[in-house]
């Protein structure tokens, strides 16, 4: 098993990542169920909750079966991301994880996420605060470095591992990179190889189906993979991986019943936490995703995108499982 303090994970785990404006209850519901082993909430910041924004308020909420959870924070001033670890800790979670690896413009150049890179001491003090802050373990996502001539990432292991960090994930790219070309792991494995790392190593990047998940766990040798994008509207990635790994074979794809149901499922999930306008309106970006590659797709998800009420929906997923089309 792999252990990040007192919590259990199996061998080779399958942690789903936390992506911005997707990562919510609803989407981790759904993930849960297809067989994540540790899931994340989409990224708090830290300014918003010290402010009590709504929004960001909104996003520690957890629940039981989701567990084990983590709550994600990114922030540019140390004391505030410390507090914003003390209120995030009252909420329930498992875990506090800090992001140093969003590259985005909004969150990088505003000095949090993966700016934190081009300064490794701040980064060191302010991961030292959360640390101290809480009593749950502290874990970090990050990336190799902010560009090509800086991929410092192992001296960022090392350091935060001496103040404290229980698990680290990082993502096979450079913040200049963006989410363009190959993500290059050889740096996570030159971590995990690295006799003084103790803790827990995970990587991220570019798996998208059980054999490169298997392939990148026997080249790189790490503790277990965090999968975000290519869980978008197919969840059974994780159980997927899993057979794959324990089998070596592959399942067979989710019939289009299955993916009606876990569609249906994710459509409650958000109607129940957000409301009905706003659940109906947010699901619209996942219907795409959910439908890619069947046969008629198109007609389907423009009624779903323009159904207005939750009846409306539910009904044209009820008809298209009891269609007849097909996935090509």
């Amino acid at each position: 098993m792999v252990h990040i303090r007192n919590i259990a994970l199996p061998d080779f785990p399958l942690l789903l990542a936390p992506m911005e404006d997707v990562s919510d209850p609803p989407f981790r519901a759904v993930c849960k169920q297809g067989g994540a082993d540790l899931m994340y909430t989409e990224f708090v910041s830290s300014e918003g909750l010290i402010r009590a924004a709504a929004k960001s308020r909104q996003k520690l909420d957890v629940f039981d079966y989701e567990r084990p959870i983590g709550i994600q924070l990114f922030g540019s001033d140390v004391d505030t991301m410390g507090e914003c670890a003390r209120i995030s800790t009252v909420a329930g979670p498992d875990l506090i994880d800090i992001n140093y690896g969003c590259p985005v413009k909004q969150v990088a150049c505003k000095g949090a996420g993966a700016a934190l890179l081009r300064d490794i001491p701040k980064m060191v003090a302010m991961t030292e605060a959360v640390v101290k802050a809480t009593h749950l373990p502290v874990t970090v996502k990050t990336r190799l470095g902010w560009d090509e001539s800086t991929k410092n990432v192992e001296e960022v292991a090392e350091r935060l591992q001496d103040i404290g960090i229980e698990a680290l994930t990082v993502h096979g790219r450079t913040r200049v990179q963006m989410y363009k070309g190959d993500a290059d792991w050889r740096l996570i494995a030159a971590i995990k190889n690295n006799p003084r790392i103790r803790i827990p190593i995970f990587g991220n990047g570019d798996i998208d189906s059980p054999e490169k998940a298997v392939e990148y766990k026997n080249r790189y040798g790490v503790d277990g993979i965090m999968i975000g994008r290519a869980a978008i509207g197919y969840p059974w990635i994780f159980r997927e991986i899993k057979h794959f790994v324990a089998t070596g074979e592959k399942l067979a794809p989710p019939t289009l019943e299955e993916r009606v149901q876990a569609c249906v499922m994710h459509f409650e999930k958000s109607i129940e936490w957000k409301g009905p306008k706003l659940g109906i309106f947010e699901m619209r970006r996942h219907y795409a995703h959910y439908f890619k590659g069947l046969v008629g797709a198109k007609q389907w998800r423009t009624q779903l995108v323009e159904a207005g009420t939750p009846d409306e929906v539910r009904a044209i997923l009820a008809t298209i499982a009891q269609s007849e089309a097909v996935y090509a």
